[in-house]
């Protein structure tokens, strides 16, 4: 995806304009299959407001799944910087937006993160960035929750990781169950979060949460 300067351009806006930048043979691919489920579930795909669609859910698709072109542990790494703190670092308040593997609805919330270093520390951002390279894939939030714990704990070997995620998932919303104010909370902790309960408690404490 790319946002450009394009002065005063035509179809600028404010001064850009976007520019969305996807693989044509597999927007291709996906375009076909989705104008076939138009059709298959009884809709006209002819009509005006359904012309662009195939297209665009193709696109779209690869945008919510673009994780799976990315290595979070890399994330990390280009940002990894020999420091001495080994006191809690805590990225809070992560937006989340996901798609259960089982339906392909979004879940979305927030995340909530924190290690402790042991050497190394990264950019502060790199830490949000591995929650979305996770994220944006095919998913269910327990894994999604453990993933991002291991890679920060393999990349950087800190002394503890502890990661909480809270989502709301639409497949329980729009429909099955539809309990539009579930809310369902995981959590995965490594080393001294997992072994002192007292650390847990201070992370629980910092994060301002009253965890459902």
């Amino acid at each position: 995806m790319k946002i450009v300067n394009n002065g005063t351009g035509e179809n600028a806006l404010d001064g850009y304009n976007r520019i969305d930048e996807f693989d044509r043979e597999t927007t291709e691919k996906l375009r076909g299959h989705y104008k076939e489920i138009l059709q298959l579930i009884g809709e006209d795909v002819s009509r005006e407001g359904l012309e662009k669609t195939p297209e665009r859910v193709a696109k779209a698709m690869q945008f919510l799944t673009q994780g799976y072109g990315l290595d979070p542990q890399k994330i990390l790494e280009s940002a990894k910087f020999k420091e001495k703190y080994q006191q809690m670092v805590i990225v809070k308040d992560i937006e989340l937006y996901s798609m259960c593997e089982h339906h392909m609805l979004p879940f979305l919330g927030k995340a909530h993160i924190a290690y402790i270093p042991n050497g190394y520390i990264t950019g502060l951002s790199k830490i949000a960035r591995v929650a979305e390279a996770f994220a944006r894939r095919l998913q269910v939030q327990e894994r999604l929750t453990v993933q991002i714990r291991d890679c920060i704990q393999e990349t950087l070997n800190p002394l503890g990781v502890a990661v909480v995620i809270e989502a709301s998932h639409l497949c329980m919303v729009m429909r099955g169950i539809q309990k539009q104010h579930s809310v369902t909370t995981t959590s995965a902790f490594t080393g001294e979060f997992l072994k002192n309960l007292n650390t847990r408690e201070e992370f629980i404490h910092l994060i301002g949460k009253e965890l459902h």
